[in-house]
């Protein structure tokens, strides 16, 4: 019994994709994965049996039904079976898959060889429960913005990554050339999986340095204000995080912010120009968009 799992699965709009795996991390799901299907995409997730029952399940999905229905969506479709522990450990990782993102960045499931002749910049990354894989639409519109930003070598240049997952923003940060990232997650995990992929990067812990936190956290241990900031979360967390970005920027930071659906880019605009930023471009991908902002 100790040794079975849930899987929960997830038929679901991509545009609500973001919120099932906000919901699944909330609920304490091990791990996820994301499959493209022809109806959109399904979300598979993993769970201890020991930790929930049947009636837990149901009310997860209620919940997913509710956010749906908030958002004008069709409703997800959910359920649940039991599997073995050895099943869950490789189950997710049958679907993920070298991936190019922009024109620079290949990332590479740490799992299967590295390839030997390609000329991008290769993120080796095994992200655990940590959300950042590079298949999601709001870490690809990161990353090439990413590559406009940082095109060049720039050795002075230090980065704020706020919600860091997987660590996958910083470490591309870092390959494009800046100085230093510090990353924040409020999920251990996450601080936990950003530290693995910086080592599996080689990427040592003077160049990205990863605590469980906020921004709060930020504005209390960064010696100095930084040059960029990373935000790729839920656009309600972004909205309250604006009021204090202030606090660690200069006059000339820039900021890429994402996760963040077409509906709810006026008012994070509106946010960011009564805070003294204003948005320089909006790039959009599905329903997905990604905001390069600056000091206004």
């Amino acid at each position: 019994m100790a040794n079975s799992w849930w899987e929960i699965q997830v038929a679901c709009d991509p545009v609500v994709e973001e919120l099932v795996f906000w919901r699944l991390d909330g609920f304490g799901c091990r791990g996820a994965s994301s499959e493209s299907r022809s109806y959109g995409c399904l979300v598979k997730a993993y769970l201890p049996q020991i930790k929930v029952n049947q009636l837990d399940l149901a009310a997860l999905a209620l919940l997913f039904r509710q956010d749906a229905l908030c958002a004008g969506l069709p409703a997800p479709m959910v359920q649940w079976l039991l599997i073995d522990e050895e099943d869950w450990a490789s189950s997710w990782k049958e679907y993920w898959h070298p991936l190019e993102i922009g024109d620079r960045f290949l990332i590479n499931p740490a799992w299967l060889p590295v390839p030997e002749h390609s000329d991008r910049l290769i993120i080796r990354l095994d992200p655990g429960t940590a959300f950042g894989t590079g298949n999601h639409a709001t870490t690809q519109l990161c990353l090439e913005s990413l590559e406009m930003r940082l095109g060049e070598p720039q050795s002075d240049i230090v980065i704020a990554d706020i919600g860091c997952g997987s660590g996958i923003l910083s470490i591309g940060a870092l390959m494009l050339g800046a100085k230093r990232a510090y990353a924040v997650d409020t999920d251990s995990l996450a601080i936990q999986a950003t530290i693995s992929s910086a080592e599996m990067n080689g990427l040592g812990n003077d160049r990205l340095i990863a605590e469980e936190g906020s921004l709060d956290r930020l504005i209390q241990t960064l010696p100095h204000p930084v040059d960029g900031i990373l935000c790729n979360i839920l656009a309600e967390v972004i909205i309250d995080l604006i009021p204090m970005m202030e606090r660690i920027s200069k006059p000339t930071t820039w900021g890429v912010l994402s996760g963040i659906l077409l509906e709810q880019v006026k008012p994070i605009a509106d946010t960011l120009e009564q805070h003294g930023w204003i948005v320089a471009t909006l790039w959009r991908r599905q329903d997905w968009c990604c905001l390069n902002i600056r000091r206004s």
